[in-house]
């Protein structure tokens, strides 16, 4: 089995977006910059915000943080997502999940400006993705694990692949993603009877279920291509994905480890987003 090590191709793209921002500067005189909003005190989402802002400063852009607190009124997120979506100085805006249980994710995300949705949750961003010529952005882990496969040489025209989970953010788009590069796709969900055999048909198999080593070694066909997107905690309370890795073993032809696979990769399609965006705006300028 080959391990796909996430972090070290992470670390090629971001050269690549690192001089996509230098390019910017010197022709618009100006540094790309993401804005994200942090709403509570919730732990994980503290480590995520401080990765994203490491990773934008070490890309050459400018990364500004607005922490809220727990209580904030949805009314008064929303004020703050639409002054942001008329600053010119803001290229990307990213809300970050979970939000407080009286503020609606929906809302929020509807809130944001299409132009400026680095996430690529807005609903018309979305439906972008079924015509995706058109398209500014690409949602970050699903781009990110595209990213993976056309690295390693992963050519997924004409294979079975499944995908464990339909969440709005991993699933249905990872699944569009794989459509359009002509893999015959089945998405399967929490209620899907009889799961292993969807998964041990799959010639490559992404998991999004967010269960620690939910997928066996029973589950996986000999030579898959195996996509862990899940990060969870096992019962030593050591970081683990969806899949069982040392039961699996060498069982699968390629594996994404956790940490270290996918999750790099997410950050990494998040700026290349951010300076997409700034480059539309640029472009919109010049157009009117």
């Amino acid at each position: 089995m080959k391990i796909i090590d996430g972090k070290a191709i992470a670390a090629e793209h971001r050269e690549g977006t690192a001089k996509r921002v230098a390019e910017f500067v010197s022709k618009y005189g100006r540094t790309p910059k993401l804005t994200v909003i942090k709403v509570g005190n919730d732990p994980a989402s503290a480590v995520y915000v401080r990765n994203k802002k490491i990773a934008c400063e070490a890309a050459g852009m400018l990364s500004d943080v607005i922490e809220m607190p727990e209580e904030t009124a949805e009314s008064t997120l929303l004020s703050k997502i639409a002054e942001l979506n008329g600053d010119a100085s803001v290229d990307g805006i990213l809300v970050q999940l979970p939000l407080p249980r009286h503020i609606s994710e929906r809302a929020v995300i509807k809130a944001i400006s299409p132009s400026k949705d680095v996430d690529c949750f807005h609903p018309q961003n979305a439906g972008l993705l079924f015509n995706l010529d058109e398209a500014t952005f690409l949602p970050c882990t699903p781009a990110g694990v595209m990213e993976l496969l056309r690295h390693e040489g992963i050519d997924v025209c004409g294979k079975n692949a499944v995908v464990v989970g339909r969440s709005n953010i991993v699933g249905k788009p990872m699944a569009l993603l794989l459509l359009a590069e002509n893999a015959t796709v089945t998405v399967c969900h929490s209620r899907t009877k009889n799961l292993a055999e969807y998964t041990r048909n799959a010639d490559i198999l992404v998991l999004a279920v967010g269960k620690a080593k939910f997928v066996t070694a029973d589950m996986v066909k000999d030579g898959a291509v195996i996509i862990d997107v899940g990060m969870n905690r096992d019962e030593n309370g050591k970081l683990c994905g969806d899949a069982d890795f040392a039961d699996i073993g060498d069982k699968a032809s390629y594996m994404t480890p956790v940490p270290g696979g996918v999750g790099p990769m997410t950050i990494t399609m998040l700026l290349a987003n951010t300076i997409s965006a700034a480059f539309a705006a640029e472009e919109r300028k010049i157009g009117k």
